[in-house]
């Protein structure tokens, strides 16, 4: 029995839901899909629980600095690529760019680039005696469990006019400012006692562009070896000190794909390109292009639906 034959006894319904099922199988792929914002990470551009419409087809032709990217958790290589956990956070380093923070300043080819502007970094609130965070975490559209209870100092990703609105309730005594990160912490990407950096002073480091030739050796190597053993598939090791890729002597890596610098908008509570390094380019699902659903909105609060690309 051939298609023909098959098409011509379906029911009418059959028929219809058919292309209808085909035509929404074409726009999750190639044009939009849904997501929903899990984190605080991108906090206050974006709040948990905003639906997020996703724009696929800059997959094919191109990102800027400075859009929203959904991306597969790079950490996550070793499960199918269905089964991994979907990331929002911003571009902030192209291929090819030399990227540094400088005391929570970022610098993009030794430039200043301004912050995001409803971007966030640690405060510490202290609460009057007596009282508990659930009002300032509803005012502020956070989670419940984004403090603990029975805290009297709770640590917020805030900006000045967070703050500012904080100091006005009944329940707060006191907002401030953390200062700069200090030391080099050994959670920090590349994981090496040879750069010394922390989330508020990081870099410089140079995102890796397909086509480009890195050197391989024992200091640079914790930048590349995810890249050359994980994402582009290749075997690495060392013997009789020689490093070896795919069983050859190597001084030398070109890298076969674009990736992407990623950091979230709430810098002190985002888990992103500091912490685990590069995003490849085939891991990117699209860009976020709007706020379908506003998450404040559905408690009640005002805020309305928006797009997010000219942020």
């Amino acid at each position: 029995m051939n298609l023909k034959t098959i098409w011509a006894h379906l029911p009418e319904w059959g028929k219809a839901f058919l292309p209808a099922i085909g035509i929404l199988l074409t726009l999750h792929l190639f044009i939009l899909r849904w997501v929903t914002v899990r984190s605080t990470s991108m906090y206050a551009t974006l709040y948990p629980g905003d639906l997020l419409g996703v724009e696929r087809w800059p997959v094919w032709t191109g990102f800027n600095a400075g859009d929203i990217i959904v991306f597969r958790d790079p950490v996550q290589d070793d499960r199918a690529k269905s089964d991994r956990q979907l990331l929002v956070k911003r571009i902030a380093g192209m291929p090819g760019d030399v990227l540094e923070l400088r005391d929570g300043e970022l610098y993009i080819n030794g430039q200043p680039v301004a912050a995001p502007p409803l971007s966030t970094s640690r405060w510490t609130v202290r609460l009057k005696a007596g009282q508990e965070a659930g009002g300032v975490l509803r005012a502020l559209g956070l989670p419940p469990g984004f403090v603990l209870s029975g805290r009297s100092l709770i640590d917020l990703p805030l900006n000045e006019q967070l703050a500012d609105e904080l100091r006005k309730r009944p329940e707060v005594a006191a907002v401030s400012r953390h200062g700069q990160e200090v030391g080099s912490p050994a959670h920090i990407f590349p994981f090496s006692p040879n750069f010394k950096w922390n989330n508020d002073d990081y870099g410089p480091v140079r995102v890796p562009g397909e086509g480009d030739t890195v050197g391989i050796t024992p200091f640079t190597l914790p930048l590349y070896d995810r890249i050359i053993s994980r994402y582009e598939h290749n075997t690495v090791e060392v013997s009789g000190g020689d490093l070896l890729i795919n069983g050859q002597p190597a001084t030398r890596y070109i890298i076969k794909q674009d990736y992407y610098f990623v950091l979230g908008d709430s810098r002190a509570s985002s888990s992103d390109s500091r912490y685990w390094g590069f995003v490849p380019s085939d891991q990117v699902v699209g860009r976020a292009g709007f706020v379908l659903l506003n998450a404040r909105s559905v408690r009640g609060q005002t805020s309305k639906g928006r797009s997010l690309i000219a942020l």
